[in-house]
Formats: structure tokens, sequence, C-alpha cells
């Protein structure tokens, strides 16, 4: 049976298991787990038949690979645009931690040997999306690090979303039969969202997520007062890829898009 939210906790080795190819989302198709590390401390990642992306949440950390290095910072998922290193199966990756630091990595399977790539904020800027529909109660800054359109060898999406206080995401309610996995943070520890998938509601908090399946809608609310964040992945099914001009709305709704608030 598989689930549609969680609410994981952060091991003593300070990993937090969203996803697996075995656990109770194994239908989201992808590997994802969030990591702290502390100043110092290294980690390293090399997958067989598997690609992956790393995205810095925060902190500053030095990407080591294929005989290169690059050092980066974020003060949080709030206030700068993303770091990312996005690579094929067998690379090998080690991560150096400065000071304390928060990454995100997800990961699914795929044969096909593509260049390295390190996404910078010049790369990921931020955009506001929705701005002046519904009210103006759907306004979010919206990034896509990569997609099918950016990065066709690769089987993964990966993007970022942050709602302005108490308004709205993917609105109008959509749906789409690839997996989707929302990674949710808050500028509060008490912060809370809304996560509707399907007919069901979900508490969104600090660290937890969601995990959609089945073509079922899933637009997402934050209470007023806070900033909510969320990482969105997908994984493409083979030889249908999720392509961002397919709206993919319910049609119970479209008539909002012209209607007058």
């Amino acid at each position: 049976m598989y689930k549609s939210f969680g609410y994981p906790q952060f091991n003593e080795q300070g990993e937090q298991i969203l996803t697996t190819y075995d656990n109770e989302y194994s239908n989201m198709l992808m590997d994802i787990r969030v990591y702290r590390l502390t100043k110092g401390q290294t980690k390293t990642f090399i997958k067989h038949n598997e690609e992956t992306a790393i995205l810095l949440l925060s902190g500053k950390l030095t990407y080591n690979f294929e005989d290169k290095s690059e050092t980066v910072s974020r003060k949080d998922v709030f206030s700068e645009a993303p770091y990312c290193l996005h690579f094929c199966t067998d690379i090998k990756v080690s991560i150096l931690a400065h000071n304390d630091v928060e990454i995100l990595v997800q990961s699914t399977k795929n044969t096909t040997i593509f260049p390295t790539k390190l996404y910078t904020p010049t790369d990921v800027p931020w955009g506001y999306s929705c701005v002046g529909k519904f009210g103006d109660t759907a306004k979010r800054q919206v990034n896509t690090i990569f997609d099918y359109d950016t990065a066709p060898y690769s089987n993964m999406v990966i993007g970022e979303v942050i709602n302005d206080r108490g308004n709205w995401s993917g609105y109008l309610p959509h749906r789409h039969p690839q997996p989707e996995v929302y990674y949710f943070k808050f500028d509060r520890p008490e912060g809370f969202g809304a996560s509707f998938i399907g007919n069901d509601v979900f508490k969104s908090i600090d660290g937890s997520f969601a995990a959609i399946a089945d073509s079922k809608t899933h637009p997402q609310a934050v209470a007023p007062c806070f900033l909510m964040y969320t990482c969105w992945m997908i994984r493409h099914f083979d030889n249908n890829p999720w392509l961002r001009q397919n709206c993919n709305e319910d049609e119970r709704y479209i008539w909002l898009h012209d209607a007058k608030f």
C-alpha cells in the first residue's frame, strides 16, 4: 500500500529518508534524502545506473568531482537562489561542509551518460508566477533547475517554489501521470500549510513531504504570516516525460482564469 504524505525525522547520522525504491513511497520511482552535515564533515556519492542531483539548501560546501572543486554557499532557501550539481551514473562526487550544511539528494534509475553540470543562481533565477490572477492569492516565486526542455537526457525534474504568506501554489488544481514529490520547509519552525492530494488533505510542516501519483490533483496552501518553500521533483515516465507546457488543469476550475475579483 502506497502512502501519499510523510513526516520523516533525521536519524543519528543526520539523514532524513523520504522516498526509496522499496519503502511505502516506491511508486515515486526516486530515491530522495536530505542530509545535515557539520563543519569539516565529508560525504561521498557514487551510484551505479542512477543519475543524481545534489541541491544545496543551506550552508557553505565544496563539491569535488572529476578533478574539479566548486565552493558555493547559500544562506537559506528563502533569501538566495540554488546551487545544484547534476551528474550521471558512476560519477564520484564528494561534499565537504565548511559549516553546518543541509543538502537534498535526488536520484533515479538512468544509464544515460551525460556531462556533469553545476547549476548556479545565474542559471536558475527566481521569477514570479500567477501575478494578479485569482485575486492575487496564488502569486509565488518559482525556479526550475532542470527539466525535459533543458536536460532531455535526464529522467528527473527538480525545481523550487516559495509561497507568499497565506497564498496558494500549484493552482489551479492540476494533475499529471508522472509521480511528483514536494518537500516542504517554512521560514519559522511553527509554520504550516495544507497539501491537497486528490480528495485528501494533509498538514504540511517543516521537513514533511507529499508523494503524488495516479494523476491526482495537488494544489498547496500556506497559512498567513509564514513563507513556505517547496522543492518539487518529478520522475519522467519512459516515452512520456513531464512537460512544463502541459498544464493539465482540473476542468472544473478553468473558468477561474477569466474570473474578475
